[in-house]
């Protein structure tokens, strides 16, 4: 079928990307994300929601870097704000013009978060980072120290996170941090259980993504949000929301606690904030760090990345495009449109639950007999066979993330899901 947006005329991974990855290969340590080397391929550019590699093929591109570029590939203000500001001053944790700017847009954004405190921000520069640094506001302000976290949650892979991590991909790095438990995800019942039986009752925060992203875009139960809030706060503790994949927009809504009417003590946000530049944040109150020493003294949150002149000018800059094209909204309307097309693949015998709020988008793969998730072959097949058609996905597990940059069109969402169902009809027919 011909492609108004992909369009892919070589072998893949296509000579130029061969090259260019083998050049890699003697000096780069194993350990990068898995759909790089899955994909093999090298890309050398892009605009909006498509990607062009090393040998001119185009990919609609359903990742977004893990939904880091929000505002999309090769947005021409994001690099007229990197340029200008690294033409001048590029490091330091001196005020500066970028920062000032950012740090305004980011507080007339949280301040529409319920009651209106959320206006105190910190800058990092990683996800993880910044999820420490809540972790340990948390503990300045209680004077206590347990933390608890839900299963399926990703916070980080650094190791004071990773303890909070809920799933086998901290086996094998321990010994963990002590203080931290999981609890079940989306059970209230079982969150108090885990406060009584398994804490010292030194409990200083609960921390929860809003919704789950890499456990495959997880919505929460109705009401969950706003009973794990009253629940730290029945035991003294501060609840801390987890924005880094919600943020700024990708739900529909600016923040995800819009959704679901709660406000967070803390809150963190990252990934799209910055469209690609490393960039993070927390988010707090006057009240919590009133009586939060020692986070609060001359050099002790601070980072020596976070909040630079350069980062601060590629976040300002993403920020003003999100809220200025309300790409929000968009997110919300072509969601609704996406969702849509993808319900359609229930026709398919191995999709199990489709589900999504805004560009946070998943599909379910279960084997049509057990309904146990899918083979990985059988998801790895399917991620060549999107992949060969012009699409780049994460149907290479059995819960497929789609997270477009929030620029994408309708046309190339609907383009996207037909290349999708080219590809899981191709798996029907192999399964047959």
């Amino acid at each position: 079928m011909a492609r108004q947006f992909a369009k892919v005329s070589s072998s893949l991974p296509g000579p130029r990307s061969r090259a260019i990855t083998a050049r890699e290969q003697p000096y780069l340590a194993p350990g990068i994300q898995q759909i790089s080397t899955l994909a093999g391929l090298a890309f050398e550019g892009g605009k909006g929601a498509v990607l062009v590699d090393a040998d001119g093929n185009r990919f609609l591109d359903f990742v977004a870097g893990i939904g880091v570029a929000s505002i999309g590939h090769g947005h021409p203000a994001l690099a007229e704000a990197l340029m200008r500001q690294a033409s001048k001053l590029t490091s330091g944790s001196y005020a500066s013009e970028a920062r000032a700017s950012l740090l305004e847009r980011v507080a007339s954004q949280t301040s529409q978060i319920g009651s209106g405190k959320l206006t105190r921000t910190m800058l990092y520069s990683g996800g993880a980072e910044a999820v420490e640094s809540a972790l340990r506001l948390a503990r300045a302000h209680t004077k206590k120290h347990e933390a608890i976290a839900f299963w399926g949650g990703f916070h980080g892979k650094t190791t004071g996170v990773l303890a909070l991590m809920g799933s086998d991909f901290k086996h094998g790095l321990g010994p963990l941090p002590a203080g931290n438990y999981l609890s079940p995800w989306g059970d209230l019942e079982m969150l108090e259980r885990t406060i009584k039986l398994s804490t010292t009752g030194k409990l200083a925060a609960i921390l929860v993504e809003p919704i789950q992203g890499t456990a495959g875009n997880l919505l929460p139960p109705p009401g969950f949000l706003k009973g794990v809030r009253e629940i730290a706060h029945k035991h003294g503790a501060l609840f801390i929301a987890d924005e880094m994949i919600t943020g700024w927009g990708r739900t529909g809504r600016m923040f995800a606690q819009q959704l679901y009417d709660v406000e967070a003590d803390i809150m963190t946000f990252g990934k799209g904030v910055a469209g690609g530049f490393p960039v993070a944040g927390v988010v707090t109150s006057d009240a919590v760090l009133a009586d939060a020493e020692p986070w609060t003294k001359p050099s002790f949150s601070s980072s020596s990345y976070g909040g630079s002149p350069l980062a601060s000018a590629a976040a300002d800059a993403c920020t003003k495009i999100v809220i200025e094209e309300r790409l929000d909204q968009h997110a919300a309307r072509v969601g609704e449109l996406l969702l849509g097309e993808l319900n359609r693949l229930r026709r398919f015998a191995f999709v199990g639950e489709v589900r999504g709020q805004g560009l946070m988008c998943a599909i379910d793969l279960v084997d049509p007999k057990t309904r146990a998730p899918l083979a990985r072959p059988d998801c790895e097949f399917l991620f060549r066979a999107c992949l060969e058609r012009g699409l780049l996905t994460m149907s290479y597990s059995p819960r497929i993330r789609i997270n477009p940059p929030l620029v994408i069109t309708d046309a190339e969402a609907r383009e996207g899901v037909e290349i999708l169902e080219e590809a899981m009809a191709a798996l029907e027919a192999r399964k047959s």
